[in-house]
């Protein structure tokens, strides 16, 4: 049996060998390397006992060192030619091994792990898996992301590889269009592709002038730079499977058909259930998506309860209790109303008997109410304000201009008040294939997508705000769909958010250390709540 042996030498070093016991007698098996200090002595036995651990990997280094030589006399110089190769130090020893660099290797290994198993190495490119890579740990410009790879262990790509990489990430490269076939397939092999969620966000740019693409245009976020709009389709738990750019100028509901189209074309799906907010809500959209033969559920503006709830009011008033859901219909357009309310029963959509209307459902919360409640007291207090003329602004919600003059709109406050706590939801989903209750818990699956684009915003730093170009704009996109699609993936898996699982994982270093002309890398030492995490991100079989 093999054991690590330790033999003091005449030049007074200890020799690490690898020895066995032959008909009673030593015999040495390999020599690992002679160390003349403490921290050398460690380096040499741990490499012996990964040998002994492992034989196959061979002995593959041996650092004997030279004894320590004392010349006489001081050898003369000589000078050096031009073409002269460089001498070798012949007797001379190095001092005591030292710490060369150190590196989060560990937390690059995890997220290159949870990379491939997405199916992103389809691409065959690695400078493009080091980009996105480095966007999910510290999103940061093209020019500084080979900082951030040194840091993790990894020898950058020069600056000019990764702006060809960028450029075959571009429109015209096909990247985007492989990375959402591995996202589709993820989901299909460990999800659910019947129900889709969509919404769409800006993403705007500090310039001073437009371009065909940056067009100042309706931000969520009351900017007035020129912006793009983002649209972003993902499974039921926040996973993306398509992304798409759109004009800064160009309104949401029009972004929806050419997202949902790409995604159908590109992956063969005809039956599936996409959910939006009301921003979607326009007869043209929701006309497209039921003649492509899509289910969908969109919300729907409390504005257009009188009149879906019309025959609830004519014969209950405003009496609801907690919980309460009614089904009725909804005119496709404004001109045609197919709901009796001389009728006292709600009418069950049909699309045959109901050509005119699609499905409704609302929903009375209690705690939605006293929200409700409150923001319309700041809103009639604000209103209040403007028209006694103790406040100067934009005219707000709930007052009146007439001749110059303004006044308190008191019918549509009241209007308003009668419909607090009322939440609506469209779909041309029969009810006997999705109950009420379904519909509505779908719907606020929607969260999910808001989540998604909270981190590809925060963690992700989405906004290109190092790229003017279109190409570099669509790379760049491309890059982050990617990275989103990791850091969900490490969510998913761990149960942590990106933030948590990068923060706790950075910090375990390798380190680099020259010994005697030769550099061993020595892992970390792993806590027991980091190893949870780890052997977390290592399993594949996690669905979403």
């Amino acid at each position: 049996m093999a054991f690590v042996r330790r033999v003091r030498t005449a030049s007074g070093a200890t020799a690490v060998q690898i020895a066995e016991y032959v008909a009673g007698r030593q015999r040495i098996v390999a020599h690992v390397g002679s160390a003349h200090t403490e921290v050398e002595l460690g380096v040499l036995l741990e490499r012996a006992r990964e040998l002994l651990a492992d034989p196959a990997q061979g002995v593959l280094f041996a650092v004997e060192a030279a004894p320590r030589v004392t010349p006489l006399a001081k050898p003369a110089e000589a000078t050096p030619g031009l073409f002269d190769e460089p001498r070798p130090r012949v007797g001379v020893r190095d001092g005591a091994g030292r710490v060369v660099s150190t590196d989060s290797r560990v937390l690059y290994d995890a997220l290159a792990g949870v990379y491939a198993d997405l199916g992103f190495g389809v691409l065959g490119d690695a400078v493009f898996a080091d980009l996105v890579i480095a966007r999910v740990v510290e999103p940061t410009s093209l020019l500084d992301a080979g900082r951030v790879l040194t840091d993790l262990g990894r020898r950058p790509a020069s600056y000019a590889t990764m702006k060809r990489t960028l450029t075959r990430a571009g429109p015209d490269g096909g990247y985007r269009d492989r990375v959402a076939e591995a996202c589709f397939a993820h989901v299909v092999a460990g999800g659910d592709i019947t129900l889709c969620l969509y919404d769409v966000t800006t993403l705007y740019f500090e310039a001073e002038k437009e371009d065909e693409l940056r067009k100042v245009g309706y931000s969520k976020e009351r900017r007035v730079d020129p912006q793009i709009v983002v649209g972003l389709l993902v499974d039921r738990g926040g996973f993306p499977m398509e992304i798409g750019c759109f004009a800064g100028n160009q309104a949401e509901t029009t972004t929806i058909i050419p997202i949902i189209t790409a995604f159908q074309a590109r992956h063969g799906v005809a039956d599936m259930v996409v959910v939006a907010d009301a921003g979607m809500l326009s007869a043209s959209n929701l006309r497209k998506l039921d003649e492509a033969g899509l289910r969908f559920i969109v919300g729907s503006r409390v504005t257009k309860a009188p009149i879906d709830l019309a025959s609830h009011f004519h014969w209950h008033g405003d009496a609801f209790t907690d919980g309460q859901v009614i089904d009725t219909i909804t005119p496709k357009t404004g001109q045609h109303n197919e709901n009796n309310q001389a009728v006292r029963a709600e009418p069950l959509w049909n699309p045959h008997t109901h050509p005119g209307s699609w499905r409704a459902v609302w929903a009375y919360s209690h705690k939605r109410a006293v929200r409700d409640r409150r923001t319309l007291a700041a809103q009639e207090e604000r209103a209040r304000a403007v028209v006694d003329g103790q406040k100067a602004a934009r005219t707000p919600r709930f007052v009146k201009t007439s001749n110059g003059s303004q006044t308190l709109d008191q019918v549509s406050l009241e209007r308003a008040r009668r419909l607090v706590g009322l939440k609506g939801y469209v779909t041309n989903i029969a009810g006997n294939v999705m109950p009420a209750d379904e519909v509505i818990s779908s719907y606020h699956d929607l969260w999910q997508v808001e989540a998604s684009f909270r981190m590809s915003k925060t963690d992700l730093a989405a906004r290109p705000m190092f790229h003017r170009t279109h190409d570099a704009i669509e790379a760049h996109l491309t890059i982050v769909f990617a990275a989103l699609a990791v850091s969900r993936e490490v969510q998913n898996r761990t149960g942590l958010s990106i933030r948590s699982v990068v923060r706790q994982l950075r910090p375990l270093r390798s380190a680099t250390i020259a010994i005697n002309g030769t550099s061993h890398t020595l892992p970390p030492a792993i806590p027991t709540d980091q190893q949870a995490i780890l052997d977390a991100l290592n399993r594949s079989d996690v669905t979403h």
